[in-house]
């Protein structure tokens, strides 16, 4: 969508003052909503690998007369190229910033409610630059605060070793996972700062696609370690992927460092803080170039640092803690799943060649060997290709990739989420919070269409007893044809269209009504904290689901017992020394 824009300045109390612009829909004239681009949330650090630093309470955007300039777009932190990815000359490894978009219009009495959104890209590539809020607030009216903050990536934001720990430790901070303390320290920023926009800062939800929604999760199980007057998110949107396994401990991060050293030439011998002067002196490409070439583990992600992801995270899940934590904290959790994940994933570095020892290599990339080993006892028990699988190297690995990331990982984390209550009930004892929903309608959309929804299988318990709201998306808009071939189906991000009303892009008038009704108005009314959503789900093993003709129908899980036989027999596998997972 074209549209034009009219400046727009905003107060930030003690920090001065920026201009933004407010967009109007180039056609129709009317005003969509206000935006915020490259609004800065930190500091940045001193050195690479080392924590972002919270504004200090001098800084200053700009004064009324001269405000800072707000129209434009967050740094990239640098990044490989990936399908339409960015450029080069776009990089930058201050990327401390956030994009801001704003409803038209007086804030109600307490606020707009915040919808932070993290970007997906495997925590390799991505950045906030490529969303559009804009027809999500002006077209059909989320009457929220949408947030899209950009941090660290790929070696610059998922390094650890010793060496990184003493340095870390000489200046008092937190060492490695800094993609992570980036996207909090933005929540942060957010909390106390959105209400200079007229934001409500208790009324947060945090929400990601892909490594995104991975990120949410761990944001969310960070959170839970806080206490209450600590705690910022309400609600979580987990879209398109799920968590896996332990992030890998220190050990295995020690091994990537070395392999990183090695392939740079720098020699192990010399002393912690020359090895780490030598890698902060090389430019961003250089560094990325060899960190994307190095043969095992070139993908660089989380570690169980002890801080931020405790060793004890999947044990918590495990034994419910997680789940009763949850629930104590009355979070509502969004989560699902596109049909054709697969199509996607299949194009992130797949084997390099088509057999089965090739694909075993690729995924002792992503995860820990006994996992690995487990996955291709169940995938695989003959050691053949299963019927309707055409090759080891693309359709192979893009399924089992997608199982991973997605569809059996992510019910596996239903399972967990639901497990306690499920034996409460068994037990006669009434669960605090119970996975189900109410009955399947929808209020006016905003626009006309048709859009049949099928409530055949009655209505479920009330909203307010809701945990988790499971969907499934079978329909794809035709604006995803411009950046994802159609003959991908509805493969991984096609949603985003859906979830951001055409991100960029103009919905057909027969879409909109398909859209609101299925997702959008629900999404509308979980991010504001209605507990009515009429989701129409009847325990957690139902999914709401968009049909590809359009309409709604709530399906049971025909998938849910096969996703369990993978998910128990990875977890009895317990916490080794594992590989951390990719996220896209």
């Amino acid at each position: 969508m074209e549209y034009t824009k009219q400046p727009c300045l905003q107060s930030l109390g003690q920090h001065g003052y920026i201009q933004g612009v407010t967009l109007h829909e180039k056609a129709t004239k009317k005003p969509f909503c206000h935006y915020f681009g490259g609004v800065r949330y930190a500091h940045p650090p001193p050195e690479r690998w080392r924590m972002a630093r919270k504004l200090s309470p001098s800084y200053s955007y700009g004064s009324k007369e001269q405000p800072g300039p707000g129209d434009g777009r967050t740094g990239i932190c640098p990044q490989p190229r990936f399908l339409d990815a960015v450029s080069e000359e776009s990089w930058t490894e201050d990327c401390f910033q956030c994009n801001i978009w704003i409803p038209i219009g007086d804030a109600p009495k307490n606020g707009w409610p915040v919808l932070f959104f993290i970007h997906g890209g495997f925590l390799q590539f991505g950045d906030p630059n490529a969303f559009s809020a804009a027809a999500l607030l002006g077209d059909a009216q989320l009457d929220a605060i949408v947030i899209l903050p950009a941090y660290r990536l790929n070696v610059f934001g998922f390094l650890y070793s010793s060496e990184l720990e003493q340095d870390a430790a000489a200046v008092n901070e937190n060492v490695g996972n800094h993609g992570f303390w980036d996207q909090r320290l933005a929540l942060e920023w957010t909390r106390d700062h959105i209400h200079l926009f007229g934001g409500n800062a208790s009324e947060i939800t945090v929400a990601g696609y892909s490594a995104g929604a991975y990120s949410t999760f761990y944001q969310l199980t960070h959170d839970l370690t806080l206490p209450p007057d600590q705690s910022i998110i309400k609600r979580v949107c987990i879209w398109s992927n799920s968590p896996v396994a332990q992030p890998k401990l220190p050990t295995t991060a020690q091994t990537q460092f070395t392999e990183l050293l090695t392939h740079l030439s720098i020699p192990l011998t010399l002393a912690p803080d020359e090895k780490l002067r030598r890698l902060r002196a090389l430019p961003a490409q250089h560094l990325l170039q060899a960190a994307m070439s190095l043969p095992a583990h070139n993908q660089f992600r989380p570690t169980t640092d002890g801080t931020f992801i405790r060793s004890n995270l999947f044990a918590s899940l495990d034994d419910g803690t997680l789940a009763r934590r949850i629930r104590a904290r009355d979070i509502r959790i969004l989560c699902g799943e596109c049909r054709d994940e697969r199509n996607l994933y299949a194009t992130w570095f797949p084997p390099r060649e088509d057999s089965l020892p090739a694909l075993r290599d690729r995924l002792l990339a992503e995860y820990p060997q006994p996992l690995v080993e487990t996955l291709l006892k169940l995938y695989y028990p003959t050691g053949e290709l299963p019927p309707g699988v055409e090759n080891w190297r693309t359709d192979a690995f893009g399924r089992v990739y997608a199982d991973m990331q997605v569809h059996k990982m992510q019910r596996g984390l239903v399972d967990a989420l639901t497990a306690p209550m499920t034996a409460a009930a068994v037990q006669g004892r009434p669960p605090a919070v119970t996975a189900t929903g109410g009955a399947v309608a929808g209020t006016t959309p905003p626009t006309s269409g048709s859009c049949h929804t099928d409530d055949s299988h009655g209505h479920g318990q009330e909203d307010d007893e809701n945990l988790v709201y499971r969907y499934r998306i079978e329909y794809r808009l035709k604006c995803a044809d411009k950046s994802i071939p159609p003959s991908w189906g509805v493969t991984h991000a096609t949603d985003q269209y859906i979830w951001f009303w055409g991100n960029g892009e103009r919905l057909e008038r027969e879409e909109k009504s398909v859209v609101w009704t299925a997702l959008v108005e629900p999404l509308k009314k979980f991010v504001h904290g209605d507990r009515g959503l009429q989701w129409g789900t009847k325990g957690h093993k139902q999914l709401r689901t968009l049909m590809p003709d359009g309409s709604v129908q709530i399906k049971e899980d025909v998938f849910w017992d096969e996703a369990m036989r993978v998910w128990k027999a990875l977890r009895e596998i317990g916490e080794p020394d594992s590989a951390s997972v990719a996220r896209l």
